[in-house]
This record gives C-alpha cells, sequence and structure tokens, in this order.
C-alpha cells in the first residue's frame, strides 16, 4: 500500500484519482504531480514502484502543505478573521454561511437541525 504524506492511498484506484485522497490535493494538482514525477496518471496505484512512490512523496512534501499543517493554517486564518470581528469572522462564530448566500431558506448545513418556533396564540373574547 501507498503512503504519502501520511495517507494511505488506495490501491486499486487511477493514481490521479488516488491522490485527492490527500488533504490539500485536487484533480488538477495530482495531475501535475504525476506529470512531474513521470508517472503515467491513469496508471493505477498497486502498479506504481517503489522509485514513483518515493518521487511522488518527495514532491508532495516539498512543494505542498497538505493534511496537518493546511489544516491548521486553515483554522488560524479563521480564527484571525474572528478575532479582529470583520463580517466574515461574525458569520463563522454565529455559525451562518459565511459567502454572501440566503438563510432565509436554505443554509441548513450550516446552521444545523430546525428549531422550530411556536407561534403566538390568539386572544379569543
Amino acid at each position: 500500500m501507498a503512503r504519502i504524506g501520511g495517507v494511505d492511498l488506495p490501491r486499486n484506484k487511477r493514481g490521479a484519482i488516488a491522490l485527492t485522497y490527500i488533504y490539500g490535493i485536487g484533480r488538477t494538482t495530482a495531475l501535475n504531480i504525476l506529470a512531474q514525477a513521470g508517472v503515467d496518471e491513469h496508471a493505477k496505484v498497486e502498479t506504481w514502484s517503489d522509485d514513483n512512490i518515493r518521487e511522488i512523496s518527495r514532491i508532495v512534501s516539498t512543494e505542498f502543505k497538505t493534511e496537518g499543517e493546511l489544516r491548521s493554517e486553515v483554522q488560524m486564518s479563521i480564527k484571525r478573521l474572528m478575532d479582529i470581528a470583520c463580517l466574515r469572522g461574525l458569520r463563522h462564530r454565529k455559525g451562518l454561511p459565511v459567502r454572501g448566500q440566503r438563510t432565509r431558506t436554505n443554509a441548513r448545513t450550516r446552521k444545523g437541525k430546525r428549531k422550530t418556533v411556536a407561534n403566538k396564540k390568539k386572544v379569543t373574547k
């Protein structure tokens, strides 16, 4: 099994897809890495040689921030926004969508499960 950047890559997937299992590497970046390493993008991970794995691992570790390092950087950026109390930071703090989406309907992923508010009863004479 190929272990790159602290992540076990699935053996039965193509190289370009398998590299996307690493946090911080998407399809385009994965294709660029494979091109630099001289590995066929259609080859499955199980067919990679030890030299290929070593080269890909070297490229990923030297040229890209991935996994824990990237996660901590993202969290620090969010914390900075919250500390300076800008609009994006306040939206993060309240758990609302940050990028201008509507919240009257939708936004359930950020807001969480619905909290039903009962209507006021009308007074009868």
